[in-house]
């Protein structure tokens, strides 16, 4: 039986973020979405998820959804037979970057002006790639963002404020791994994203052209190409 596919969303995303790769891979296999919705800290995410998912899976992380992932298999590598990490990064918040993130927070919580306003800074809205369907794409993350709501939104900030750095972990990776990233990411560059593939033996980078941060939407087909070559990587790395 081929191995299910685990999907772990941004900040302020559901399964919807995911939602052209749903419909597509559960075509053939078991696929599902699991929220990051419960803990301050990425390891009580990491911890939770770990009694729900299946025994041993495929595992694609975008953003928060990514961090998540790679906590997932720093604890519990068996339970991870290849993973794919989208628009994400290793590294842990420095005190500026972590302090940055404070006001929306604090401006959410005071409800001072519209909270959708802190939500579209948050998801970084004004960094979406132009393209046809830039609008449609924006609406369904400011819905997906106000259903999960302010106090989602503190945790998860919460948990990439406090989140380590994990640089050693992906030196220690040995399942087959993508490493994807939109072109005009700016928030995490290219280069952020082949730094990483680097440090993980035997991992292939795919750079998404005419998509950001949020490759999955802006550029779904493009993505949907990226993860039939990831899912037919060898499980055995030579």
């Amino acid at each position: 039986m081929r191995e299910a596919i685990v999907f772990l969303p941004d900040i302020l995303c559901d399964a919807r973020l995911f939602g052209p790769q749903l419909a597509d891979l559960s075509r053939s296999r078991a696929v599902m979405a699991a929220p990051l919705t419960e803990g301050e800290r990425v390891e009580e995410i990491a911890s939770a998820l770990l009694d729900v998912l299946p025994k041993r899976c495929a595992l694609a992380g975008q953003g928060l959804g990514g961090i998540v992932a790679i906590e997932i298999v720093r604890r519990a590598p068996d339970r991870v037979s290849r993973l794919c990490l989208m628009d994400t990064t290793p590294l842990a918040d420095t005190p500026q970057q972590a302090a940055e993130r404070d006001p929306l927070i604090v401006r959410a919580r005071a409800r001072t002006g519209k909270v959708e306003t802190v939500f579209a800074e948050a998801l970084r809205l004004s960094e979406l790639a132009p393209g046809p369907w830039r609008g449609e794409i924006s609406a369904l993350l400011k819905e997906m963002a106000t259903g999960l709501g302010v106090e989602v939104m503190t945790r998860q900030i919460r948990a990439l404020q406090r989140r380590r750095d994990q640089q050693g972990t992906l030196r220690r990776i040995a399942v087959p791994t993508m490493v994807m990233c939109g072109a005009a990411n700016r928030q995490l560059p290219v280069k952020r994203h082949e730094f990483m593939a680097e440090l993980i033996r035997g991992a292939t980078l795919r750079v998404i052209e005419g998509a950001a941060h949020m490759a999955v939407l802006e550029q779904p087909d493009a993505v949907a190409d990226a993860l039939s070559e990831w899912l037919s990587m060898p499980l055995v790395l030579r």
